[in-house]
């Protein structure tokens, strides 16, 4: 196996699974192929008994480790880079990557970078709110019947990674900013972006998801987000003059 390959970096998310089996099943997968951190985000049922009989032997350990969190948003807060897999696509959801081609990119990203791969409920997916947060969307080819069990669709990529460990030759990527860091400046930008009418306040997260996906396909570091937010905060400094500035002309011409 490539030592320069960090395994621990890459970690599966569930988020609110709905069928005990399924979680334990994933776990099992994820230790066939070399993978150790399981998080589950908001699960609808973890009966523990129900997921320790799919996840036999020392996928047991995983079980043990995995972390349980209320809210996304604080679970993504570590990572610098973000998967998103779906099976529906469409316009607001386009599938970028297959698992072949991201498990290749992921093998040069996650020496430097945490980086973790979201699957969603069995029976809706991650929704759109859900994929706001990621750097890229992945989905597994198949023919005419798309929906996968969730423990398999995690088989997949894991397999895909475990091969792409085996046989690639990774080009090392610098540390990237990661989720805290980048959604501060999402917020920053929409900020910013109501107040000089770039984008339509009616349904900003609609405009935002553009921006985010433009900038997703950089990886940014944090020193380039540091930069982005002070371009944002001197545009935020000048429109501040220019609205003081109009309020004392008026309050002038009022007095004159």
């Amino acid at each position: 196996m490539n030592t320069k390959v960090n395994l621990n970096h890459i970690a599966i998310i569930l988020v609110r699974p709905q069928i005990p089996e399924n979680i334990g099943a994933s776990a099992r997968a994820m230790n066939n192929m070399g993978l150790k951190k399981l998080i589950l985000v908001k699960p609808e049922n973890c009966d523990i008994t129900r997921v320790l009989k799919m996840a036999t032997g020392s996928s047991r350990s995983l079980i043990k480790e995995m972390e349980v969190c209320e809210d996304l948003k604080e679970a993504l807060v570590p990572f610098q880079y973000i998967v998103g897999t779906t099976a529906r696509t469409g316009s607001y959801r386009p599938a970028i990557t297959q698992p072949r081609d991201l498990s290749n990119n992921l093998i040069s990203i996650s020496e430097n970078n945490k980086t973790a791969i979201l699957f969603g409920p069995e029976d809706r997916g991650l929704s759109n709110e859900h994929l706001r947060y990621c750097h890229t969307i992945a989905s597994i080819p198949t023919g005419s019947f798309s929906s996968i069990n969730l423990a398999h669709a995690v088989m997949i990529f894991c397999y895909e990674i475990c091969l792409a460990v085996k046989e690639g030759k990774p080009v090392l990527i610098p540390r990237l900013a990661n989720s805290f860091e980048l959604e501060g400046m999402y917020d920053h930008i929409k900020e910013v972006c109501l107040k000089i009418g770039f984008i339509n306040p009616q349904n900003p997260e609609h405009w935002m998801m553009n921006i985010r996906r433009f900038l997703s396909r950089l990886p940014l570091r944090a020193r380039e987000v540091r930069i982005i937010r002070g371009f944002c905060r001197q545009i935020d400094w000048h429109t501040d003059q220019r609205e003081k500035k109009k309020k004392e002309n008026h309050t002038e011409n009022r007095i004159k």
